[in-house]
């Protein structure tokens, strides 16, 4: 008997998946004891006559065209150079105008005279990301600890591929730790350095 199975078991199987089909699908359709009404044919009315598309072309005689005689204009003459002397115009000196105060910068374009800090202490940041904060005008972490919410949204339209790093990786809480040199803390939230 496991011989049979054996030899013919795959062909059992495929049999009984058949007959399970066609039960599965013959007890899906229902007979309907009311009557189907049979559908009217649509009755479609009668092909228009052909109409051409295009009319045939009418021989149109062209036009003649008579031509038009064009006048010479005289020349004008030459004007005779005047012997007049021209006094120069001496336009009044404008008074200076008042030296306008620099508007303030933002913590995040301003650079400090001194070397900066290492930036890539901040967890995410990479030498690409580094380099590319350094173009920004971002070399010390108080700028960064000093950034607002625009400054954030400035710099995060700035970064190109590396768009959301700075919130996602918590840049301004992370440099308000290095730039206060509290680097215990730093290192118990964020990882040792």
């Amino acid at each position: 008997m496991q011989e049979f199975f054996m030899d013919y078991g795959l062909w059992l199987l495929v049999a009984l998946l058949v007959v399970i089909a066609l039960v599965f699908l013959l007890s899906g359709k229902k007979k309907t004891d009311a009557p189907v009404e049979p559908v009217a044919p649509v009755e479609t009315p009668p092909a228009p006559a052909a109409v051409p598309l295009m009319a045939e072309p009418a021989a149109i005689a062209p036009a003649p065209v008579e031509p038009v005689a064009v006048e010479p204009q005289p020349e004008p003459a030459a004007p005779e150079p005047a012997a007049t002397i021209v006094e120069p115009v001496v336009e009044p000196t404008p008074a200076p105008a008042p030296i306008a105060e620099p508007a303030p910068v933002s913590p995040a374009v301003t650079t400090p005279s001194d070397q900066g800090d290492d930036l890539l202490k901040l967890k995410g940041v990479g030498p690409k990301l580094k380099a590319l904060l350094i173009d920004l005008g971002v070399t010390r972490f108080d700028q960064i600890a000093g950034w607002t919410d625009s400054d954030l949204a400035a710099v995060d339209a700035k970064l190109g591929n590396f768009k959301g790093r700075p919130v996602r990786d918590h840049w301004v809480d992370q440099a308000k730790y290095l730039a206060a040199g509290d680097i215990a803390s730093f290192e118990a939230k964020y990882g040792k350095l």
